[in-house]
């Protein structure tokens, strides 16, 4: 039965191979295009997440800068007003 077997798978391949062949060259063709643009795709994505973290580590450090600031001012507009007559 192996033997039948493989004769059958033979001769399946084997029919209309010229065709069966260059309809499977443009499908790999096809699928070659489509993994081509994902990789691109993917290397785009890298690149605008490395920039966006960049971004956000830019922002958070400057919301803890300009929160220091407030802080600092904060304080120093109590101390003012802990010198006006009348706050004692």
């Amino acid at each position: 039965m192996e033997i039948t077997f493989g004769i059958l798978c033979y001769q399946l391949t084997w029919q209309g191979f010229s065709n069966y062949s260059a309809l499977m060259e443009a499908e790999l063709k096809a699928l070659e295009e489509k993994i081509n643009q994902f990789v691109k795709l993917c290397h785009r994505q890298r690149s605008e997440n490395i920039q966006l973290r960049q971004q956000l580590a830019g922002a958070t450090s400057e919301n803890k800068h300009l929160s220091e600031k407030i802080n600092a001012a904060t304080t120093r507009l109590e101390s003012l007003l802990t010198q006006f007559p009348g706050n004692k």
